[in-house]
């Protein structure tokens, strides 16, 4: 029976990717700071602890595993990432938990090593004009991301290049383009766009309104966490080297994806655009080079991933009522 090690296994991507691997027949070892808030792990064995501790971090990969796919991070959405409020803790606690889970991974002896980055990686200026964002992936550089988050991401990307290079292991690096789906954030001030949304017009009358950040005519592309986790699976297992997006390239504005969540509720909501964080204008995931490598990219219908999203937070809220403004 083939290992697997999944740093970040009580968030929201890490907890899907547990159940994949369990299904696939892989002995699964997770590891994070808790457990996942709405579902029971399929772990095998989850070790509950801080990562940014190197010696709990050695407890934890104390054997050799097969894949070993590093999801832990300190991240939340546009609420949480671009207020600088967060800044220096995000940058310290990935970047200290990113340089512990690779070290004691090279010290092991285990090759394969998966890290998932973002699209926030990419340069704040390629992403002005809304309706033709440039996503692509050499376009990282020269660097010049919009937020500490991204800095760090593109720095640990570095690291693990670095020790693909120069010790011989076998990284393989995602940048990921908004991840969404039943089972993640919706509440509490790190959730995303497409969680948020959900949130506020499931707690809305027919009729009423929800706050948006902006104008709306912000440009952004959503992939659901089943995608996410097919073509991470697909990455791992591959012979690519270099970062890969994986996101969807079905760029929708703020606006749009809100009619398409009140649509699925019935409803009618009008939209009240107020100040707020807001990150780059436009962001689409360019997939031209996961396809030309990989010979897949994502392919399911935004609307689709909605449906499924919207009924899992609509019974959330039911059971724990949420003001509209939230």
């Amino acid at each position: 029976m083939k290992a697997a090690l999944v740093c970040g296994a009580g968030g929201f991507i890490g907890g899907h990717l547990v159940r994949r691997l369990r299904a696939e027949g892989y002995w699964v070892r997770g590891a994070d700071l808790k457990r996942h808030e709405y579902s029971d792990t399929e772990a095998h064995d989850f070790m509950v602890g801080d990562l940014r501790d190197p010696y709990f971090c050695r407890q934890v990969i104390d054997r050799r595993f097969d894949e070993v796919y590093q999801l832990a991070a300190d991240m939340g959405g546009a609420g949480f990432i671009f207020t600088g409020e967060n800044d220096a803790d995000i940058m310290h606690n990935s970047a200290t938990i990113n340089l512990n889970v690779l070290d004691a991974c090279y010290k092991r002896l285990i090759r394969r090593v998966f890290y998932s980055s973002s699209a926030c990686v990419y340069p704040a200026h390629n992403q002005e004009d809304p309706d033709n964002p440039n996503c692509e992936e050499s376009s990282a550089y020269p660097a010049a991301p919009d937020s500490e988050y991204g800095w760090e991401k593109l720095f640990s990307e570095r690291l693990y290049l670095t020790y693909s290079r120069c010790y011989g292991m076998d990284t393989r690096i995602a940048r990921y383009h908004n991840i969404f789906g039943p089972e993640g954030t919706w509440t509490g001030g790190r959730e995303k766009a497409p969680a948020a949304l959900c949130r506020k017009i499931a707690a809305a009358p027919n009729g009423g309104a929800i706050e948006i950040w902006g104008d709306g005519r912000q440009t952004r592309s959503f992939l659901h966490v089943s995608e996410c986790v097919e073509g991470t699976l697909r990455l791992m297992r591959s012979d690519v080297r270099f970062p890969l997006n994986i996101g969807s390239d079905e760029m929708v504005t703020i606006n749009q994806l809100a009619d398409l969540i009140a649509e699925i509720a019935g409803k009618r909501i009008e939209k009240r655009h107020m100040p707020g964080p807001l990150g780059v204008r436009g962001r689409n995931s360019d997939n031209r080079r996961i396809e030309q490598e990989l010979g897949w990219k994502p392919s399911l219908p935004l609307v689709e991933g909605l449906r499924a999203t919207y009924a899992w937070i609509e019974q959330q809220a039911q059971q724990q009522p949420l003001g509209v403004a939230a």
